[in-house]
């Protein structure tokens, strides 16, 4: 058995340890459903009510990519400005770390106010919360560029343009992924903030829902969900990475192996 499959297979195992642990303490302790649920009554509440979860899930989904798309778009633009242009980096830094320092929750009623309750102030929510880390990585991915390299590449007829689509945007790829796996997480944070104030829809609003009712097996159940689908984001953004910037791993593979 390779080292890969056994690494895999004992994350696994103490997944399951973990799930099981917590099965087995409430039992023991008899701990109340109100305070914590067991997860077989939060599978058993998942699988049971999925019907009704599944337009919601939907819901949280899109408002989550659509805001996630959106961040990363303009987090891609500010970021290549920040990273190419000092002027540019000491005018928008500031203000883009006072914004990212101001609390979400705050700007979820602006967004409210200005554009009603629904979709559109979890998508923009989502956009707020996952734009910069992806502005911090690919402007420090930028910099990374030396400036001798810039230097010959220049005296060879490459313009500003070239040097970066050509040596600056792919050195950034690893920290470019990097800010994805973040960003992704941190949207979904932001969607999910978003419906438990400002729509009638979406897991947010379930768990709402849910907690006023004191149903917390079903809470849970939509914290189980965000986790899920937030783990396969991860994932399927590792797997691109590994696809598009692999390189970058490469030493650490050669080093685990060997």
């Amino acid at each position: 058995m390779s080292y890969a499959i056994r690494r895999r297979f004992w994350a696994a195992f103490l997944i399951l340890a973990f799930f099981g642990l917590w099965e087995i303490l409430c039992i023991a302790l008899q701990v109340s459903d109100l305070v914590l649920p067991r997860p077989s009554q939060v599978m058993a509440t998942l699988v049971d009510r999925f019907d009704v979860l599944w337009p919601h899930i939907l819901q949280t989904l899109w408002t989550t990519m659509v805001g996630f798309l959106l961040g990363v778009t303009v987090g891609l633009l500010i970021g290549a400005c920040i990273g190419t242009s000092r002027i540019a980096y000491d005018t928008a830094y500031p203000l883009l770390i006072g914004f990212s320092s101001i609390p979400k929750v705050a700007v979820v009623p602006i967004f409210v106010l200005w554009f009603g309750s629904g979709s559109v102030p979890a998508i923009l929510t989502a956009l707020a919360m996952c734009f910069f880390p992806i502005v911090v990585n690919i402007a420090t991915g930028l910099a990374t560029t030396e400036p001798e390299l810039e230097d010959v590449l220049k005296s060879m007829g490459a313009s500003k343009l070239d040097i970066l689509w050509n040596v600056g945007l792919p050195r950034t790829m690893p920290f470019f992924f990097a800010s994805l796996k973040i960003a992704a997480t941190f949207a979904f944070v932001g969607s999910v903030l978003s419906e438990t104030v400002a729509s009638n829809r979406g897991i947010g609003n379930v768990m709402m829902t849910a907690s006023s009712n004191f149903d917390v097996p079903l809470v849970f159940a939509g914290l189980f969900i965000l986790a899920v689908l937030g783990v396969l984001l991860y994932a399927a953004f590792s797997l691109v990475e590994m696809r598009v910037a692999g390189w970058a791993n490469r030493r650490n593979d050669i080093t685990t192996t060997a």
